[in-house]
């Protein structure tokens, strides 16, 4: 997928609205895939998104986080959070299908379907330049922001 068009997809958006991708060309865009709203580790990489939020800003970047969880749930989320950018609702996984972030993981010593924590740049044209699969928390929003600098 890397240097391709990234697939367009509209999907229902915190704020009550849609985002659709296409319709932010011009823009640079960050989509981070990220399993559960209020979990530990979804909570602290959205709190480093929000954190350099101004600096994605002033790299003409726009941030979306998304998960399964709904519109409430991420409505809760984004206020609890003091989240500054979007939140984007995939509960049919259509977008997650998409962009291949739907895996089976341990659980509990359970097999479950669930979100693989990552990270996609696209760029002003609606190219994807770069992803992040099996993403790490700790420094992953500061290594976006330097990627997304540097194109």
């Amino acid at each position: 997928m890397i240097d391709k068009a990234a697939p367009d997809f509209t999907l229902p958006a915190t704020g009550e609205r849609n985002v659709t991708l296409s319709a932010q060309r011009g823009n640079k865009v960050v989509l981070y895939f990220y399993p559960k709203d209020s979990t530990p580790g979804c909570t602290t990489e959205s709190q480093q998104f929000r954190d350099l939020h101004e600096e994605f800003v002033k790299a003409g970047c726009v941030v979306f986080g998304i998960s399964r969880d709904s519109i409430r749930s991420h409505e809760n989320f984004k206020a609890k959070q003091a989240l500054p950018f979007e939140l984007l609702s995939d509960q049919d996984e259509t977008v997650c299908t998409l962009f291949g972030v739907m895996k089976l993981k341990n659980m509990y010593g359970k097999q479950v379907r669930g979100i693989e924590r990552s990270t996609f740049v696209i760029d002003a044209a609606g190219v994807l330049r770069h992803e992040w699969r099996g993403v790490k928390v700790p420094g992953h929003a500061q290594a976006v922001l330097d990627f997304v600098r540097s194109i």
